[in-house]
Order: structure tokens, then sequence, then C-alpha cells
């Protein structure tokens, strides 16, 4: 479409119904729409020029607690809430992106040596050019990329995956990358997509499509199989390494989710991603002590666990062992009980639950995770405890914290006729309870939404 036909929120309105679950929503995102559009006619872009729209959306982790990374399973879902790209190719390899909310730009050339600093949102935009330019050759083309989100920053609903991803997506249809052979030999499909794009992240080799050091965290691929698989109304249960879809559940009738931010950013820099590396650091020691004993090969601990039926006692009494190394024996121990229980204990049969309707079942299932995250995986702090319990306490159906941990967010399934009045209780009792975290904590309501796309005219 042209630049100039999203100057007019009311015309691309017309163009995100059916979208998004009602108008207003649809309608907020088209003013996003214009003013990254608008950005570009500050750059110096032709309103004449054809451009691309992209809305790629923040995930919500329903169920799947650090398991991802260790090939486990996990029930996601995508946000209404999300960044609004505005993207013109270029004809040169020069890429320069434009986060309007922070009148702030970066921009570089398709290098796969490229520089990248650490500790700022330009980390994930140009970590993905220079993987990009190390995997599919130094012939490719920039573009000029304006983008704005309605998604709290750092409130672990994913913003720097979800940013990455729209980086991605940005850059790889003007150049073609589907048309290359090397493409087509490593992805078929969206989900195959969204664990490429979880080793641009994390730095790992993707098959012959050469790694480099990501952005710094270890992570898996759920966060963008969320982002790119996701179906409006519906949570999606997928495992991991490789990843594999194996079923959607759909929203209760008349439920909506309610989300709050704690107010504690879960960014994964600095001391924070220390802790967030320790956690996938120790699936990493198990499965290495685990070989060590017994000569085996496995790389995941889910193919550990799933090798036999005393694999898991068997594991315990290895780890029993260990006297040296960076984890004692207790902390390999405690971790492994905690992917045990979450993996085959709470995502399956949770999901059971809430696809037959009996979300009581389903609500005591979700708080054996918030406690498992709590007591074991050792990532949650007062103020997620706090959401989760004083939510259930204000009538929610569920409630958990999600993401990384360390801070962040909790979502809520509560019936859409009380949603308001939930959100405004939920508010109020933890700023009770929290006043430092009060003006930064955020609340609000979304359905479980679609997919990242592309606008059509």
């Amino acid at each position: 479409m042209r630049l100039d036909a999203l100057l007019d929120p009311e015309a691309v309105t017309a163009h995100l119904e059916g979208r998004f679950a009602d108008v207003q929503t649809a309608g907020h995102k088209a003013v996003l729409f214009a003013r990254s559009a608008r950005a570009l006619v500050g750059a110096g872009i032709d309103p004449q020029e054809e451009v691309r729209a992209i809305f790629v959306p923040g995930r919500l982790e329903v169920l799947g607690k650090h398991t991802d990374y260790a090939g486990g399973r996990s029930i996601v879902a995508a946000l209404d809430r999300g960044f609004c790209l505005v993207v013109h190719p270029r004809p040169d390899a020069r890429v320069r992106v434009h986060a309007v909310g922070l009148d702030e730009s970066v921009e570089c050339e398709f290098v796969p040596d490229l520089a990248v600093p650490h500790g700022s949102w330009t980390n994930y935009p140009l970590t993905v050019v220079r993987r990009l330019a190390r995997n599919f050759g130094r012939e490719l083309r920039g573009a000029e990329i304006a983008f704005l989100s309605d998604l709290p920053p750092a409130a672990g609903m994913s913003s720097s995956s979800a940013l990455m991803v729209g980086t991605y997506l940005a850059l790889a249809e003007h150049n073609r990358l589907e048309e290359r052979e090397i493409y087509r030999s490593h992805i078929d499909d969206e989900l195959t997509l969204a664990a490429y794009l979880g080793t641009i992240e994390n730095g790992q080799n993707f098959g012959d499509l050469e790694g480099d050091r990501g952005v710094g965290t270890f992570g898996g691929s759920e966060d963008h199989t969320a982002i790119l698989c996701s179906r409006a109304g519906q949570f999606g249960q997928f495992s991991y390494c490789p990843a594999r879809f194996e079923r959607r559940i759909a929203v209760p009738q008349g439920y909506v989710l309610a989300l709050g931010f704690s107010g504690v950013v879960a960014e994964k820099t600095g001391a924070a991603q220390v802790l967030y590396n320790r956690m996938s650091g120790l699936v990493s020691a198990i499965v290495d002590t685990w070989c060590q004993a017994t000569g085996r090969t496995e790389v995941y601990l889910a193919d550990v666990l799933s090798g036999s039926p005393e694999a898991a006692g068997q594991l315990r009494e290895v780890l029993a062992e260990v006297r040296d190394g960076p984890f004692t024996a207790v902390d390999l121990a405690t971790r492994l009980e905690h992917f045990v229980c979450e993996n085959e204990e709470i995502v399956g049969p949770a999901g059971d639950a809430l696809a037959r309707g009996e979300l009581e079942r389903f609500g005591l299932l979700v708080d054996r995770s918030q406690a498992l995250a709590t007591d074991l995986l050792q990532n949650q702090l007062p103020q997620t405890d706090a959401l989760a319990a004083l939510a259930r306490e204000a009538g929610a159906a569920a409630a958990s914290a999600f993401g990384a941990g360390f801070g962040g967010s909790v979502w809520a399934l509560v019936q859409e006729e009380v949603a308001v009045d939930f959100l405004t209780d939920w508010t109020a009792a933890y700023g009770a309870a929290f006043d430092a975290e009060r003006d930064r904590a955020d609340f609000f309501l979304s359905q479980a939404g679609p997919a990242a796309f592309a606008l059509e005219e």
C-alpha cells in the first residue's frame, strides 16, 4: 500500500476490522500505524511510495515456565497489543530503524560482523541484521523501518522478541529470502521460521544457518512461536526442540484475559540476564552430567526423560552424586523437579481441563504452576506472587505469572461481563499492597489475538 494511505486512521481501521475482536482495538492500532507512517514521511520518504505495514503481537505464556529450551512443551497465545511497523525498502544495504515512541533511531549496513551494542533497544534489530547478513550473504537490501508499540516495555510480554520478529519480517519480504535454496532447505512453515528466529535471539546455529552471539540471553523459540503461529480466540500448545504443534484450545466462551504488569521490569540485561541464563545453564548442566555418567548423547532434557520409564529416577541418582562444578547437586535436583512437574504434570492436564471446560481444575493446576515457580524455579518476586494471589481473590478463574520471571507480569482469566470491574479491583488491591510500584504498574484487558500479519489493501 502507499505510505499516504496509512496516514488516515479511519481507513486503516477498516483494513484491520476482523483481525481484532473489536473496532476500538483496531482503531488504536490504526493510530499507531499513522504515527509510524508520519515518522517515515519526516525521514524523507515520499508519501506516494509503496510501503508495508506489519503488526507483530506480544505473547502470553499460559503455562510452560522455562520449558521450551529444554525440549518441553507450553501453552501460549498472542496478545492483541504489539508492534505496528511501517517499512519502506531501500535499494542499498542500509537499514535505518526509527523507534517513534522514543524519538530515537539507529542505522547500520547489512554486514556479518556488525558491532551490536548491548543494553538498549537497538540490540534487537541490529542482531537480526547481523544474522541475516551472516546467513544469506552480503547482497541484501536494507529498509527504512518505523515502529510504535502499545506493549508495556520489559514487562515479560516478549516486546524484545516481537521487535526482532518485526525486523525480520520487515527485511525478509523484499529480499525474497523464501526463494533462496538455503532458506527452503531449512524453513518450510511458520513453526520452523519461529525456531530459526529463536536461534537468532539465542545465537545458536540452525542447521547450516550459522549462529553468532545473539542478544546475550539463552532461551528457546516459545516467544517466536506464539508471535507467528497463534490464532485469534485460541490458546496453542506446542513442544520444542524441534518445534511441534500439538493442539489448539479455545478460550472459554464469555472469558477474557486480564494482564497486570507488576511495575518491576523484566529486562534481560545486567544482573537480570545472569539470573535468566542461570535457569538454562542448570538445564544444560543436568544433561551434561547425565551424558558424562551414562555415555549417552542426548541434547535436551526432555529427550533424557523420555528415553525410558526409569530415566527420571536414574537421572536423580546421577545428580545426587555431583560433588563439584558450577552448580550444587541440590540446585540441579531442584531444577529437574520443576521441569518434570511443569512439563509432565501440569501443561498437558491443564490443557485437557481447559478443553473440557473444567475451569476449577484448570485454575488449581495453574495455581500449582505458580507455586512451583516460587518454590522450585525461584524466579518470582513478592510482587508477581501477590498479583497472582490477588487476581484469584478478586474472582479470576486462573492466574499466573509468565515469561522469564524476576519481575514482569501476571495473566488472569476472567468473565468478560465483569472484566472491567475486576480490573479496577485488581489494580486497587495491588496498589494498596505495593505503593512503590503503583505508578509503574499497568493493567489492561486483551483477547487472545492474531499472529503477526501484514496489512493488505
